[in-house]
Parts: structure tokens; C-alpha cells; sequence
């Protein structure tokens, strides 16, 4: 099943929280997730800058980080909600004015904008969407080995019926080998590139992977 982009949180057996994003695309499937320093952005691979021409959504930050908040997101919106966040705002109201005020892709699929946190102070993990016919946010309390997660397609419902129960990565790189190969995950078509943040040893630990 295709499901376009995915975004998830979850924690590990073992009690670390992880925040996942995933890039799965059919109409432009030669882009990277980049980490420089504490910030993740995806963008075309070298050789295909001019996919920017084509679509102007198909590169952005998607991991960030507000002090003790990871954010991952499917756009632009990454940065206003983090800023949000860092300014003190709850994650619940930044995640529904940041999707509220940018609003789901005006591009020929009516993309929605997704968006995931969670908290090193906390087991909590959120997820958000804004489609064309709702806004939905929602706090899940996070269980050792289980990952909630929300698609831009087919799966775009914050519900406790998408979720994983296999997910057990020991650190952030094995985090984006789940949301690319693991778990339900498998199931679903078309990965391109991954990122991933989980608290490890009491700090955010980032990584990277293209398929």
C-alpha cells in the first residue's frame, strides 16, 4: 500500500521515545534526508536540483529540535511550529496553529502537512495532520515497543489502530531502518529516505538514512 509520507513516534523496550519521519514518493523519488548539526533537512539528490522547479514543497527542514521537544514534520511548517514551541507555546496548540496557518500542500494532490514531537521530560508523543477536509492533533501516551504513526495518505488518522507493536530500535539509526523496513512499515511502498531522533543517555541523538 502507498501511503505518502509518514511521520511516527514510539518508544523502545527499554523506555527511550523516538520520533520518525519517513519520505515515501512516487513523482519524485531521487531526494535525501541531510543532518547538519541538530537539524535534518530533505532534499534532492545532487544531480536533481531541478525537481525544485517542478515542486516547490519537495525540500524543507524536517527534523528539528526546541530544547527539550523533537519535531518532525512533511514541510515547511517544521520551523513555525518549532519556534512556537521554543517560545513556550504547548506542543497540542503549536502543532494546531502551525498546520492551521500554513494548511495542506496546494499542489495537484492536496498533500496534507503532518507533523510528530515528543519530549525528553516525558513519555508522551503527538501527532498532528491538517487534509483538506479536517485538522486533527492528538497526545498518545507512548508504550515500551509500540510506535503510533499518522500518513499524508490512506492512514491519515492520529487513531491508536496505526501503530506498531514491533519497535525496539536501540538508536536513532535503527529507528530510520524501522520506518523504512520494520514493523507495519514493511508493508508500506515506495521509501525513499528516513530520519529519526530518540533520547539516548538524556540528550536527542539524530540520524539519517536513504534507501
Amino acid at each position: 500500500m502507498y501511503v505518502g509520507r509518514i511521520v511516527a513516534v514510539g518508544m523502545n523496550r527499554a523506555g527511550a521515545v523516538a520520533a520518525m519521519y519517513r519520505v515515501s514518493s512516487r513523482s519524485f523519488p531521487n531526494r535525501e534526508a541531510r543532518l547538519t548539526g541538530r537539524t535534518v533537512a530533505i532534499m534532492p539528490r545532487s544531480g536533481f536540483e531541478s525537481d525544485l522547479s517542478k515542486n516547490p514543497y519537495i525540500a524543507y527542514n524536517c527534523v528539528r529540535l526546541a530544547g527539550d521537544v523533537a519535531v518532525v514534520s512533511n514541510g515547511s511548517h517544521t520551523d513555525p511550529i518549532v519556534e512556537k514551541i521554543a517560545q513556550g507555546m504547548a506542543i497540542r496548540d503549536a502543532f494546531a496553529l502551525g498546520l492551521l496557518a500554513m494548511d495542506y500542500e496546494k499542489d495537484s494532490y492536496n498533500t496534507p502537512r503532518i507533523v510528530a514531537a515528543v519530549s525528553r521530560k516525558n513519555t508522551s508523543g503527538w501527532l498532528g495532520i491538517v487534509r483538506h477536509d479536517a485538522l486533527l492533533v492528538r497526545e498518545f501516551k507512548l508504550q515500551p515497543g509500540a510506535a503510533f504513526y499518522v500518513a499524508t495518505y490512506e492512514h491519515n488518522v492520529p487513531e491508536d489502530c496505526r501503530c506498531d507493536v514491533a519497535f525496539d530500535a536501540a538508536d536513532a539509526a535503527g529507528a530510520c531502518a524501522h520506518v523504512i523496513r520494520g514493523g507495519v512499515f514493511a508493508e508500506l511502498e515506495h521509501p525513499v529516505t528516513a530520519a529519526a531522533v530518540m533520547v539516548k543517555d538524556g540528550d536527542f541523538e539524530l540520524a539519517v538514512e536513504t534507501v
